[in-house]
Order: C-alpha cells, then structure tokens, then sequence
C-alpha cells in the first residue's frame, strides 16, 4: 500500500467495509430524490437519469482510494441537496 503525507491514501478492507453502508444510503436516496414529482422530467429522462446514477456509483464501487470516495461521496451529497431543492444536478 502506498503511503501518502497524511497517511493512508489506499482504502483497506476496514475502511471499504466502513463506507459501504453510506455509499449505499447515497445512492437510495438520490434515487428516490429522483422519483419525485417536484423534479420538472418526463418517465423517459427521469429513467436516464436514474441510469446514470447506477452507472456513476458502479464505477465507484470498483474505487479504492479513500479521496476518490471521499469526492464520490461529497459529490453525491451536492447532488442529493439539489435534488431535494427540486432542481436538476
């Protein structure tokens, strides 16, 4: 593993087991945000960007540095706020 100035930047199998349960939380909730009817999409557009979704947190379940997930999961936040604002990210 490599180390970096301020420690670990390689996740271990601890810190993959740690952040799983919040990955996954992310990801219901932006799914749900995405069902709601305050959001100004169409069946078709809601369903791609349900796809991209998956698509962008599939991706990041094969991540294995800790700031990589750390900017996934800072990212799905920003996007959860704006969803729930009922604007699109």
């Amino acid at each position: 593993m490599a180390k970096g100035g301020a420690g670990m930047i390689w996740a271990t199998a601890e810190d993959l087991a740690r952040s799983r349960p919040v990955v996954l939380s992310m990801y219901r909730q932006i799914l749900r945000a995405l069902n709601s009817p305050e959001l100004p999409l169409g069946h078709a557009a809601r369903l791609a960007k349900k796809a991209e979704c998956r698509a962008i947190f599939i991706f990041g379940a094969e991540e294995r540095s800790l700031h990589n997930i750390r900017d996934l999961l800072d990212a799905a936040r920003h996007t959860l706020g704006l969803l729930n604002r009922g604007r699109l990210p």
